[in-house]
C-alpha cells in the first residue's frame, strides 16, 4: 500500500465521520495497474489463498443458454464440479480465527456442535465491470468528494465513487451504489422461529431498476440510483400491496434523500412512506430485521459516526449459483441455519467499516460492522448491536456474478438474530422467476402507477 494511502486509513481510523479530497492523478494512475479499474488489488495474497484478479471472468458452464422461453434465466454453477477446500465447524473454528468475522464466530460458537459449520471452496476473483463503467471510476477518483457532513458525494459519474478511498464513508458509499443491471423476480421470504418453525412472511414480485446507470456519460448530480417496486401475493393479509422506493445516487442531503410510496388496500389509496428507512421493522420478514438491513446496509448514513478499520482477508459467502437459482429457499432452512451444504464460502479481501450511534441520534443498534468485498464493493457480512455492546444479529449477502451480462448479483441477504435465536432470508428468487431487464416501462414505478394496478 502506497505511503499516501497507509496515512489515509490511519488517520479515517481515528478520524470517525470525516470526508477525505479526491486522489491525486499519481494515485489514480494506479488504476488498472496494481489496482484493478475499481480499487482492488490486482494481485493475490501471499499464500495463494486469494488468487489475482481474472478479468476474463468465470467459464460459461456447458448447457447455459441464456433467457428461456418464459424470459427467465437459470444461472448454472461454473464450479460444479469443485469440492471444499475444507470446513470450519464447532470442533476447529478456532484454527481459523484469523479469518473468521466476528458475526461467523459467534454462529460457530453458539451452533457448531448443533451442525453449524461454513465449508470453504477456492476462492474467485472473476468480476469485470463494463469498460464505461470503469473508465468513469478512474475520473471519480480525482472528482468525487463527500460534502455536506457526508450526506452528498459532489463530482462523481455513474461508476465506483472511491475506488481509492479514504475514510469509512467512501466505502460505505461505493456498496450503497455499486452496479448492477435491471432484473426483476418471483419471491418467497421466510423466518424461522425459536422452536426451528419455517414461517412464510412474504411472497411477492420484485422489480429494481438502476437508472443511474442508463446514462454513462452524464454526472450522477442529483439523479436515482435505484427504483424498487414490490408487488406482494401474499400471506393474505399483505395480498395486493405494492411499496416503491426511489434511492438517491449521490444525495442524501433533507429533501434529496430517499422517497418511498405505499399502496395499501384497506386504504385503497396511495401514500408517502417516510418510515421505509432506518430501524423500523421491516414488514417484510415479519419484523424479525429492520429496513436498513435490507442487502445489510442501505439509506442515510447520517445517523452514525464511521470508522475504517482497514482491509482483511475473510471468509463470507460467494460464488453462491446453486442456493440462488437451483434450491427452493424451503429445502435449505434449518432449525437455527441455513442448511450448510446449500452456501458456498470462500476467503475474499474485504474492507471492515464500523459504523457508532452518533451522540443524541436514534436508532435500535448502537454499533454497526461491514465487510464489504473489494471487487464488487458489496458488503457480504456484518454485526450489529444492541445498546449494551451485546451482539444482537448477524447479516450475509448471498452473491453471484452473472457471467454473461458483466454483472454481480448482490440482492439475496439473510439475518440471524443470536438474542432470540431465530433467523429469516429475504429476496431469494424462486427457481426459473429470475428474469435480466425489467418488461415494464419507466412510469411503472411512479405514485401514479401504484394507484393504476392496485388490485383490491
Amino acid at each position: 500500500m502506497h505511503k499516501r494511502s497507509w496515512l489515509a486509513l490511519c488517520l479515517s481510523g481515528a478520524l470517525t465521520g470525516s470526508a477525505f479530497a479526491a486522489v491525486s492523478p499519481e494515485e489514480a494512475a494506479r488504476l488498472g495497474q496494481d489496482l484493478t479499474p475499481v480499487g482492488a488489488e490486482r494481485a493475490g495474497n501471499a499464500d495463494g489463498s486469494i488468487p489475482a484478479w481474472n478479468p476474463d471472468g468465470p467459464p460459461v458452464p456447458e448447457g447455459f443458454s441464456g433467457p428461456g422461453a418464459n424470459g427467465a434465466t437459470v444461472y448454472l454453477n461454473p464450479y460444479a464440479g469443485e469440492k471444499p477446500l475444507f470446513s470450519v465447524d464447532g470442533s476447529n473454528w478456532e484454527q481459523y480465527a484469523e479469518n473468521l468475522t466476528e458475526g461467523t464466530k459467534a454462529l460457530l460458537k453458539r451452533y457448531g456442535d448443533d451442525g453449524f459449520r461454513i465449508d470453504v471452496y477456492p476462492t474467485k476473483r472473476d468480476y469485470k465491470h463494463p469498460d464505461w463503467y470503469e473508465a468513469n471510476a478512474k475520473k471519480n477518483a480525482t472528482a468525487a468528494n463527500l460534502v455536506a457532513d457526508g450526506q452528498k458525494i459532489e463530482g462523481s459519474m455513474p461508476g465506483t465513487p472511491f475506488p481509492i478511498p479514504q475514510s469509512a464513508l467512501e466505502v460505505a458509499y461505493n456498496h450503497m451504489v455499486r452496479y448492477a443491471t435491471d432484473y426483476e423476480m418471483d419471491y418467497d421470504v421466510y423466518y424461522v422461529s425459536s422452536d426451528g418453525k419455517p414461517i412464510l412472511s412474504t411472497t411477492g414480485h420484485h422489480a429494481d431498476v438502476f437508472p443511474m446507470f442508463k446514462k454513462p456519460e452524464e454526472p450522477v448530480g442529483d439523479g436515482v440510483y435505484l427504483w424498487l417496486r414490490i408487488d406482494y401475493k401474499a400471506p393474505a393479509r399483505r395480498a395486493g400491496e405494492i411499496l416503491l422506493v426511489h434511492e438517491p445516487g449521490a444525495d442524501f442531503t433533507e429533501g434529496k434523500g430517499r422517497k418511498a410510496w405505499q399502496y395499501l388496500t384497506g386504504q385503497r389509496r396511495v401514500r408517502l412512506a417516510p418510515a421505509v428507512s432506518f430501524d423500523t421493522p421491516n414488514p417484510g420478514v415479519a419484523g424479525t430485521s429492520t429496513y436498513d438491513d435490507a442487502y445489510l446496509w442501505n439509506g442515510s448514513p447520517e445517523r452514525y459516526n464511521w470508522t475504517l478499520v482497514g482491509k482483511k482477508e475473510m471468509y463470507v459467502p460467494y460464488s453462491n449459483y446453486d442456493f440462488l437459482f437451483e434450491y427452493k429457499v424451503e429445502d435449505v432452512l434449518g432449525d437455527k441455519f441455513l442448511k450448510p451444504d446449500a452456501i458456498r464460502w470462500e476467503k475474499h479481501r474485504v474492507w471492515v467499516v464500523e459504523a457508532n450511534l452518533k451522540e443524541g441520534a436514534r436508532h435500535l443498534y448502537a454499533k454497526r460492522r461491514y465487510y464489504i468485498d473489494e471487487d464488487t464493493w458489496t458488503a457480504l457480512a456484518g454485526e450489529t448491536y444492541d445498546a449494551r455492546d451485546n451482539l444482537w444479529r448477524v447479516h450475509y449477502a448471498y452473491p453471484a456474478n452473472l457471467y454473461d451480462i458483466q454483472s454481480p448479483f448482490s440482492w439475496t441477504y439473510g439475518t440471524y438474530d443470536v438474542l432470540q435465536d431465530i433467523y429469516n432470508i429475504n429476496a431469494k428468487p424462486i427457481p426459473g422467476t429470475y428474469r435480466n431487464g425489467v418488461d415494464q416501462p419507466d412510469n411503472f414505478f411512479t405514485p401514479k402507477a401504484l394507484a393504476r394496478t392496485g388490485v383490491r
